[in-house]
């Protein structure tokens, strides 16, 4: 089958390339098709990838340890295609200097390769931008073994949003070291990490049903003692702040004296 193959349409590679990558085992598949030529007329920049990360330490085959990846991950499209193409920017940002061989912002760079040929390919656009931000988020996790704030595990989930456990597959996923310590510690930190992201959501919840002002602060503000109307103006203050949001802490005060001069038993 050639490029110009009447039989190689936009949807009849749709299907090769879906075949490939809903088999139980993608591996056969997709070196199959490296080898008989196929890939480039399905993916064109993937064969690009077999190349070496370092030429003079020969350290990783691109290629192979993207195919290793896309077995890894469950059969399911989004994320197979995901981890298909979560490399696919490291040709184009492959530098060799004396420190050795980087590829920054590849992620970024993949991201928007992974658009231009999934919408030339005619994917649909959820499709297509739910995989571009996987590829584009799939180097994120990186810096957390430095020590990531709990602003920075809130930006990562919120960035993620409904992508968030199909992002955390593809990061365990991408794991293909024979380091057997190596590979726990990763897991072991991802473990870590997604407990930090469920503890936090917990936190923000309750957060979230909690007025703005404590009954103290209340009681001082207004002058009362504890008692009934204390529980009264926090029920108010919490469905004040579930129907506004967060408000300024004048504008909570404001209101607060607004509702008490109409609820004050003593007026």
């Amino acid at each position: 089958m050639t490029v110009d193959s009447p039989d190689l349409t936009e949807e009849k590679r749709r299907h090769l390339l879906d075949e490939i990558l809903l088999a139980a085992d993608p591996t056969d598949g997709l070196w199959s098709a490296y080898d008989s030529g196929l890939a480039e007329h399905l993916i064109p920049e993937l064969p690009a990838l077999r190349l070496e990360q370092d030429p003079i330490h020969r350290h990783k085959d691109v290629l192979a340890h993207t195919i290793a990846v896309t077995a890894n991950t469950s059969p399911r499209l989004k994320i197979r295609m995901a981890a298909l193409f979560h490399d696919i920017g490291k040709p184009r940002t492959r530098v060799i200097d004396d420190d050795g061989v980087t590829f920054r912002h590849h992620e970024a760079v993949g991201a928007k390769m992974t658009k231009r040929r999934l919408r030339e390919m005619g994917y649909e656009k959820d499709f297509v931008s739910d995989v571009s931000q996987l590829v584009r988020m799939s180097g994120r996790f990186k810096g957390y073994a430095d020590g990531w704030s709990d602003s920075a595990v809130r930006r990562y989930a919120r960035d993620a949003g409904h992508l968030l456990g199909d992002l955390n597959e593809l990061i365990r996923c991408d794991c293909t070291t024979r380091n057997r310590n190596k590979a726990r510690r990763l897991q072991a930190l991802m473990d870590e990490f997604e407990a930090r992201i469920v503890e936090l959501a917990r936190q923000d919840r309750l957060a979230a049903e909690r007025p703005q002002m404590d009954g103290k602060a209340v009681m001082d503000h207004l002058g009362i003692g504890g008692g009934p109307m204390v529980g009264k103006a926090l029920a108010y203050l919490l469905e004040l702040k579930r129907s506004e949001g967060v408000l300024s802490d004048d504008e909570v005060l404001s209101r607060l004296d607004a509702w008490w001069a109409e609820n004050n038993p003593d007026a």
